[in-house]
């Protein structure tokens, strides 16, 4: 076992990973992501980038290789290690919104922060303030159900950032908002996580949103490759949506 650079927040090593089906996700992608980077895994659907955030978090454990989190490693882990990882260190952000429906939400916001120890009323501070930088400040006592789709986001993200996590995992963080919304908030979260020292490793398949990226990877059929090249939507049409150079 060879312990990662020391530079390096997060390293993996030929991460393996097969769906039941037996198709692989993830065919021996080795990877670093530098303290306070914003790294970019792109790559078309299918191409491997939740199935590698996933196992860079912890979330699903590779069948494969070895991931480190400050030269610790997490493929030795055990389930309640993962977890609490997940809990004190790493932040997730889903493609769709989802949050607590009995829970305001300032209480959705502040319930990371909560789960860790910190009083109420220092958590709802926190809350607060990302509420108002991701523009849903107003929002605070309403109720998920009460919100636009767009909105339920941005109260995630808010969540996601109020811990301020060492790394931050975000899944297509901005699927579910407008095109006019994804570089505002996008600049937010990016702004955020660059002030706070907040490492984040973002999946998209949206070139614009990797543009606001310091690095960019690319997925495709679950292996890193040099270079991912797609084709317009109606040329792509009947035929293969990608070609590569390795």
């Amino acid at each position: 076992m060879v312990a990662p650079p020391d530079n390096d927040v997060l390293w993996a090593r030929a991460l393996h990973y097969q769906h039941n089906d037996g198709s692989p996700a993830l065919s021996g992608v080795s990877l670093g992501v530098r303290e306070g980077e914003i790294l970019a895994v792109g790559g078309p659907r299918g191409s491997g980038k939740t199935t590698l955030l996933r196992c860079l978090c912890g979330l699903l454990p590779a069948q494969r290789g070895e991931v480190w989190f400050n030269s610790t490693p997490v493929h030795t882990m055990g389930p309640l290690s993962r977890e609490r990882l997940r809990r004190d260190r790493f932040g997730w952000i889903d493609p769709a919104p989802v949050l607590v429906p009995e829970l305001n939400v300032w209480e959705n916001t502040a319930l990371p922060l909560m789960l860790r120890g910190t009083s109420r009323r220092r958590a709802k501070t926190a809350a607060l303030e990302w509420l108002e930088r991701l523009d849903v400040g107003t929002k605070a006592r309403k109720r998920p159900h009460e919100l636009l789709q767009a909105e339920r986001q941005r109260v995630c993200i808010a969540r996601s950032l109020a811990p301020e996590p060492t790394v931050l995992f975000a899944d297509e963080p901005t699927a579910p908002l407008h095109r006019a919304d994804r570089v505002h908030v996008l600049r937010t979260l990016t702004t955020a996580a660059r002030s706070h020292g907040i490492t984040v490793v973002l999946a998209t398949d949206d070139p614009r949103t990797a543009a606001q990226a310091d690095r960019t990877v690319s997925l495709l059929d679950g292996r890193r490759v040099k270079t991912v090249h797609l084709p317009p939507v109606a040329e792509a049409e009947g035929r293969a949506a990608c070609s590569l150079s390795v």
